[in-house]
C-alpha cells in the first residue's frame, strides 16, 4: 500500500530503511545549552519508531545567530559529548542522524543573542523590530569559518552528516537573494558571487569531514515579489548539484510568510511539491525531500509515487505518533494517531519559547519521564466517566497497560466538546482522531457505553474511577472585563453558547453578535461556522485583534482573512454593556464610549464552568478527576491529565 514510502535508500553508504525523515525543527529542549535527557528521549523515541533519518534541531553556528532560549551552545566543543550520547543511541536503533546548522542573518532576536544581527547588507529583521549589521569581508569569513567548525564538531559528536540551512530567507538565502544582497565585493552581484558562500562552504565540509559524510541543503519558497522565485531556486540548486550535496530539503514559508512554515489546518497540504517536482526532474546527483503539509503516509506515498520527490519529511505527524514510520512499515497505518495540524503545543509552545509538546500526544517532550507509548503492565478494573479528551486518553492509556476499562458517556458519541470543534470548518482531522480512539478501544477491549448517564458510583465494581465529566457553558453572561455583574439584559433571551450553535440547538436570527472573550477557536471557529451558514456575524472582543490566542499557532491571519471574506465584522477592545433582545450596547474598553449594534441573537464565547455531578468522596472508591472537571482549559491539558492519570494507576 505504501511501497514507495517503505522502500530503502542509500546516502553516502548509509542505509535509510524507508523514505520517512524526521526533519529539523526547534524542539527547544536544551539543558543550559546542552542536550540532556529530554532531548535524548525525544529523538530516541522517533528512532525506535522507525524514522529512516533524523535531522536534529538547528544549532546556531555563531554567537550572532542565537534565536531561542533552548538553542544549543554556539561555537562550543562542550556540546560534543552530550550529542555523542544522542547519536550513539539513535544509530543503535537503526536511524541515520544528522545535525542542522544555521544562522538567521538579519532575522535575529536581540533578546536572546544580546548581539547585533549580522547580514549581507544590513537590512531590517523580520523576526524582531531591530535592524541588522552589514558584515565586513572579515566578518563574512568569520561566519564561513564558524559554519565549517560547526560541521566538524557535528562529525566529532557522531553525526553522520549535516544539513546546511538556507531556508526562510536565512543568512545563506540572504546571500542568494539580490534584494537582500547588495554587496559589491566577491560575495555579491552575480549569481556566482551570491552563491559563493554556500558553494565554497559545502566544498570545505566535504574536504574536512570526508567522503562518507552526508551533506544536505535546506531551502524554502516564499511567495514574495522581492524574494527568490521557483526559477531562481532551480538555477541555484543546479549550481550546487556537483556531487558534494546529497539531498535538498524543500520547505515552505519564511520570515515574510510566517504562517506557511508550519502550515496549520487552515492551509492546504503538500505545499512544496510544485517546486520539488521541478528540482527532481533536473537533479543529477541530489535527492529531493519534500516537507510542509505532509501529514499522513497516504500523502507521503502520493508524493513519492508521482515522482515529485525522493524523500518526505513528516515532522508533526511523528510528534503526534512517534511510531508512524514503523506502523507504516508493518502495514498498520490505521493505528497511527493522526496529527491535527493544530499547532497548539508544537509551534504554540515554541512561539512562546518553551520546549515543544503535542496536543494529542502529551508524552512528546516527556519520553524520558513517561516512556512514550510503551506502557508498564498493570492489573485491575477502571471506570471512566466521560468520553471527552481526558476520559478518552485515560481509558486508552490504562487499557494499553492491561487494565480492564469501562467508559460511560451520556452523549450518543464520544468526544464531548472536542467533537464539536471538529465540526468547525477545516477541522475534520479532529473527527479522524475520534475514529482512531474508537479503533483503539476495539483493539484493546475497552467497554464503551454511550447514552448512559451515571449518577451513582457506589454500586459499580471498579475500585478506581476517573471522573472526566468536563465543563458546561456559563449561562450567567459573566464577562471578565466587567466582573462586578452578570450580563445586563440576559433575561431578554436569544443568548446562546458556542456549544449550542455547533449542536444546532440555537435558534438564531439573521444577524448574530459573537462575543469572543477567549480569542481562540471556540469563538473564532464558531463565527466562521455561522458565517458559512449564511448569518451576518459581528465579532466583539476585548482583545486588540480577533484571534489573539490563535496567533500562537500561526493561524490567526488565515482565520481573519477567511472571516473578512465572509463579511464578518470585527469590533475590538470592546465588551457587551447590555443585551436588549434585538441588539447590544457595546462599550469601548479604551474610551468608554457606547454604541448600539442591532442583532437578533448573541453568542457568548466566555469561560466555561466545571461540571462535576459526583460527591468529593465515595466510600470504597478512589476518585481521580481529570480535564475540565478540575478547571476549564484548552484540550491539550485534558489529554495530558488523562495520560498522567492512567500512568499513575
Amino acid at each position: 500500500m505504501h511501497k514507495h514510502l517503505t522502500s530503502p535508500l542509500t546516502l553516502r553508504g548509509h542505509s535509510l530503511r524507508n523514505r520517512i525523515v524526521f526533519g529539523a525543527h526547534t524542539a527547544n529542549m536544551s539543558d543550559m545549552g546542552l542536550p540532556g535527557p529530554r532531548a535524548l528521549g525525544y529523538w530516541l523515541e522517533r528512532a525506535k519508531g522507525g524514522a529512516a533519518m533524523i535531522v536534529t534541531e538547528p544549532v546556531p553556528v555563531h554567537r550572532t545567530g542565537v534565536l531561542t532560549r533552548g538553542n544549543y551552545l554556539p561555537q562550543d566543543d562542550a556540546i560534543i559529548a552530550g550529542f555523542r550520547a544522542v547519536t550513539d543511541a539513535v544509530k543503535a536503533e537503526g536511524a541515520v542522524i544528522l545535525q542542522q546548522l544555521y544562522h538567521i542573518g538579519a532575522h535575529g532576536d536581540s533578546d536572546l543573542s544580546f548581539a547585533p544581527h549580522w547580514s549581507p547588507s544590513g537590512l531590517p529583521s523580520y523576526h524582531d523590530s531591530d535592524g541588522s549589521h552589514e558584515m565586513t569581508g572579515a566578518e563574512v569569513q568569520e561566519l564561513f569559518d564558524a559554519h565549517l567548525a560547526a560541521a566538524v564538531r557535528a562529525r566529532d559528536a557522531g553525526f553522520q552528516g549535516v544539513e546546511i540551512w538556507a531556508a526562510y530567507h536565512s543568512l545563506i538565502d540572504q546571500f542568494w537573494t539580490p534584494w537582500s544582497n547588495r554587496r559589491t565585493d566577491q560575495w555579491g552581484g552575480s549569481l556566482e558571487n551570491r552563491t559563493r558562500f554556500s558553494r565554497e562552504l559545502i566544498a570545505a565540509i566535504r574536504r574536512d569531514c570526508g567522503p562518507d559524510f552526508i551533506i544536505g541543503l535546506a531551502i524554502s519558497w516564499q511567495d514574495s515579489p522581492v524574494l527568490l522565485t521557483q526559477d531562481d531556486f532551480c538555477q541555484i540548486i543546479a549550481l550546487h548539484d556537483t556531487g558534494d550535496v546529497d539531498y535538498v530539503t524543500v520547505g515552505a514559508g519564511g520570515y515574510m510568510d510566517f504562517e506557511s512554515i508550519i502550515p496549520p489546518f487552515t492551509h492546504g497540504e503538500k505545499l512544496t511539491t510544485h517546486l520539488t517536482a521541478r528540482l527532481k526532474a533536473q537533479a543529477r546527483h541530489v535527492k529531493i525531500t519534500s516537507e510542509a503539509g505532509i501529514r499522513t503516509p497516504d500523502n507521503a506515498e502520493s508524493v513519492l509515487s508521482a515522482g515529485e520527490a525522493d524523500l518526505v519529511s513528516i515532522v508533526r505527524g511523528q510528534i503526534a505518533d512517534p511510531f508512524l514510520a514503523r506502523k507504516t512499515m508493518e502495514a498498520r497505518a490505521s493505528d497511527i494517531r493522526p496529527c491535527l495540524s493544530c499547532n497548539q503545543m508544537c509551534w504554540g509552545r515554541r512561539s512562546r519559547d518553551y520546549w515543544i509538546s503535542c496536543l494529542i500526544n502529551p508524552s512528546a517532550g516527556r519520553e524520558f519521564e513517561w516512556g512514550g507509548d510503551r506502557f508498564t503492565p498493570a492489573t485491575g478494573d477502571l471506570l471512566v466517566v466521560g468520553a471527552g479528551p481526558a476520559g478518552l486518553e485515560a481509558a486508552r492509556a490504562a487499557a494499553e497497560r492491561g487494565i480492564r476499562v469501562e467508559v460511560v458517556e451520556a452523549l450518543p458519541q464520544i468526544g464531548g466538546q472536542f467533537r464539536l470543534a471538529g465540526m468547525q470548518p477545516r477541522r475534520g482531522q479532529i473527527l479522524d482522531l475520534m475514529d482512531w480512539y474508537e479503533r483503539q478501544f476495539d483493539r484493546l477491549g475497552v467497554t464503551l457505553r454511550l447514552n448512559t448517564y451515571l449518577d451513582d458510583l457506589a454500586d459499580h465494581t471498579a475500585g478506581t474511577v476517573i471522573i472526566a465529566t468536563g465543563s458546561l457553558p456559563d449561562e450567567s453572561g459573566f464577562q471578565r472585563w466587567r466582573p462586578q455583574s452578570a450580563l445586563p439584559g440576559i433575561e431578554n433571551g436569544q443568548v446562546w453558547s458556542p456549544e449550542a450553535v455547533m449542536r444546532r440547538e440555537a435558534r438564531l436570527g439573521d444577524t448574530v453578535i459573537l462575543y469572543d472573550e477567549g480569542s481562540n477557536w471556540r469563538g473564532v471557529g464558531t463565527a466562521w461556522t455561522l458565517a458559512e451558514r449564511g448569518h451576518k456575524v459581528i465579532i466583539v472582543t476585548p482583545e486588540p485583534f480577533v484571534g489573539r490566542e490563535v496567533a500562537r499557532t500561526a493561524a490567526d491571519g488565515a482565520a481573519r482573512r477567511k472571516l473578512a471574506g465572509l463579511g464578518v465584522e470585527f469590533v475590538t477592545e470592546s465588551g457587551i454593556a447590555r443585551w436588549h433582545g434585538q441588539g447590544a450596547t457595546v462599550r469601548s474598553l479604551l474610551t468608554g464610549a457606547e454604541r448600539e449594534i442591532a442583532a437578533a441573537s448573541l453568542v457568548m464565547a466566555t469561560t466555561n464552568r466545571s461540571f462535576d455531578p459526583f460527591p468529593a468522596q465515595v466510600p470504597g472508591k478512589r476518585l481521580i478527576r481529570v480535564g475540565d472537571v478540575q478547571a476549564p482549559r484548552l484540550a491539550a491539558y485534558a489529554f495530558h491529565e488523562g495520560r498522567k492519570a492512567a500512568l499513575s494507576l
